[in-house]
């Protein structure tokens, strides 16, 4: 018996790793229980389909970076496409507090910028959510305000091509942040995987910028069996076979 407890254990630890994400379309999407949202499965898949819209890197070096209108006008393609069948894709939302923009780019704890930014709650930004609480990522500067490192996003399962790049928010903002082109006031909010930090940039700016699409609610008309409840259930009917055969 206790192979197959060995064995139940692990199941159940793999159906609790990412328990707020749920399989859709046989693993092409994931629902996300807390947000009531659903994230593409390809944190990137502006590299492998630009729906025709230009302006997108291609090159190994800068794959699926983009400018905040090109990221929009990208999403607008996918959903005229229909892409999987939807036409509401979108890209992440966030909560700017107080619509005062980026004060502090360096904060450390509690707001809306900066590191160890608001999670959980009415006023958690969603990508904020994701990296923290669902996947359980660590900033690099943590609640002290101290550098801990690894600077690198730990944890990305189970999406692919979640790499060390930084993601735009669907919200802009006229405040401009330090270093900020002043001729192009308008400013986009964006999450960045390698550090945990979320602030507003240049919408112009291209380098590491790329664009994730989410859609509202549960899009999967038939929930696939995930892999772990699938190994549970085998497990369980293995037990009942040996029961059976015991008893014989």
């Amino acid at each position: 018996m206790k192979p197959l407890l060995a064995i139940l254990t692990l199941c159940l630890l793999a159906g609790s790793a990412n328990a707020a994400l749920v399989s859709k379309l046989g693993g092409q999407a994931y629902y996300d229980t807390v947000l009531n949202i659903t994230w593409l499965a390809d944190a990137n898949l502006a590299g492998s389909n630009t729906f025709g819209v230009s302006g997108i890197g291609s090159t190994p070096s800068d794959l699926g970076y983009m400018g905040w209108n090109t990221a929009n006008s990208w999403i607008a393609a996918m959903n005229s496409a229909s892409y999987l069948g939807i036409s509401t894709w979108r890209l992440p939302k966030m909560i700017d507090i107080n619509n005062d923009g980026c004060l502090n780019n360096n904060a450390f704890i509690g707001t809306d910028c900066g590191y160890n930014v608001v999670s959980v709650g009415p006023n958690a930004s969603e990508m904020a959510s994701l990296y923290y609480q669902t996947l359980g990522n660590l900033a690099f500067i943590n609640t002290s305000g101290q550098p801990v490192g690894p600077f690198g996003i730990q944890f990305t399962a189970p999406f692919t091509n979640l790499g060390n790049a930084l993601y735009w928010y669907d919200l802009q903002t006229t405040s401009n942040p330090p270093g900020a082109n002043l001729s192009s006031p308008d400013n986009a909010w964006y999450f960045g995987m390698p550090s945990g930090g979320q602030r507003v940039q240049d919408k112009t700016v291209t380098d590491k910028m790329r664009a994730w699409a989410v859609v509202d609610g549960d899009i999967a008309a038939v929930v696939p069996v995930p892999a772990a409840v699938w190994l549970f259930g085998s497990a369980l009917g293995l037990m009942g076979a040996m029961r059976r055969k015991a008893s014989a």
